[in-house]
């Protein structure tokens, strides 16, 4: 009599993958690279005294040698600093591996799509079917005529004894739209985003990095436009996110929302929406003659009346806004509810822990309709 075996499945504890010296002090030192706002000397000295506390290297693997590493593996260059001396800068491969960093953090449970486009419940000339057939209209792909269905369609309308096949009995498989969504994603760097003790700059930062990558690389027909406002608003490219700083400035909230709506008036995608991150109250606005009207005390009427203006502009556009308000107090939210009512947006008053959680979650349910 044979013997069977029988398989079956064993359960084990996880065991996350051991780590070179290497790959765990970058991993460290990328994060410290966010925090000191792409400051090579400063996060290196953060890691020392982490790795005198911690004891992260070996005898064999100092800190020195990961310096020696970082530069052989195009992470870092020297440069001639203006001073004539020699200088550190982060290289475009260290830039790209930040943000990379910043989409596990926040992001990590997420897989690369194939296809790069997310599924809307409007019918189209996508790349997944639904299961349903229709009638061939001039224009549809070639490839997606069902030969089966239209041979039969065609024997059902002109019989079997003298057969032919007539566009009219064309049929295609449906598919589903794919949507592009056109994102500006608005970033508030007044002085306010480091006071009280609290860092707010640096979640603001990981998570506009983490949309970066994770459009670029799942979503790759959608485009990103990154602000940020402080007395004024002004674009900033993707590779600059790590070096980001809070100013001595003032809020100027119209000012970004002008910006962002100049952006998406000329972006041809159907889907367009303003992503804001904010912690304080709007106080400034430029006027006409380019001076600025500031006020830190309250809510000013004259500015918060802008503001209102801006959001309903936008719905006219068919823009919605998104706030997410990282500070807590009442009369700010009363505020954002009625910009956010004017917009007929969305708000979320959030910490900063589930900052990124939060803006994936909404990015992901706005891809999922036909914003008009």
């Amino acid at each position: 009599m044979k013997e069977h075996i029988v398989r079956g499945f064993r359960f084990d504890t996880y065991k996350a993958p051991e780590l070179s010296v290497f790959d765990r002090l970058l991993e460290i030192f990328t994060d410290l690279l966010t925090h000191t706002s792409g400051d090579f000397d400063e996060a290196i000295d953060w890691l020392r005294m982490l790795d005198e506390e911690y004891q992260l290297t070996t005898p064999e693997y100092t800190i020195d040698d990961f310096i020696e590493d970082l530069k052989k593996k195009g992470y870092i260059r020297e440069e001639i600093d203006s001073n004539g001396g020699n200088g550190i800068r982060l290289s475009a491969k260290m830039e790209q591996n930040i943000r990379k960093q910043a989409l596990n953090q926040i992001f990590g449970n997420l897989g690369k799509s194939g296809n790069g486009n997310h599924k809307t419940n409007k019918s189209g000339t996508g790349d997944d079917t639904t299961g349903e057939f229709r009638n061939y209209n001039f224009g549809d792909p070639v490839e997606k005529i069902s030969i089966t269905e239209s041979l039969k369609n065609a024997q059902v309308n002109n019989g079997i004894g003298d057969f032919y096949l007539t566009e009219d009995d064309l049929i295609v498989e449906d598919s589903i739209h794919q949507s592009q969504m056109s994102t500006v994603l608005m970033i508030d760097i007044s002085h306010s985003m480091i006071l009280y003790g609290e860092d707010r700059i640096t979640p603001a930062k990981k998570v506009a990095m983490a949309l970066a990558e994770l459009i670029t690389t799942r979503y790759p027909k959608d485009t990103l436009d990154i602000i940020v406002f402080g007395d004024d608003a002004w674009p900033v490219k993707i590779q600059e996110l790590p070096y980001l700083q809070v100013g001595p400035y003032h809020t100027n909230t119209v000012a970004g929302l002008q910006l962002a709506m100049d952006i998406l008036r000329r972006k041809r995608n159907t889907n367009k929406q303003i992503f804001m991150i904010t912690d304080g109250k709007p106080s400034c606005v430029r006027q006409a003659d380019g001076s600025y009207y500031m006020n830190s005390y309250g809510l000013d009427e004259y500015v918060v009346q802008k503001c209102y203006n801006m959001a309903s502009q936008a719905r006219r556009l068919h823009i919605p806004i998104t706030t997410f308000m990282i500070a807590q107090d009442p009369y700010l939210q009363r505020f954002v509810s009625e910009f956010t009512e004017e917009n007929q947006g969305k708000a979320f008053y959030t910490g900063l822990n589930g900052l990124g959680h939060m803006i994936f979650e909404d990015y992901e349910t706005n891809r999922k309709k036909r914003i008009r």
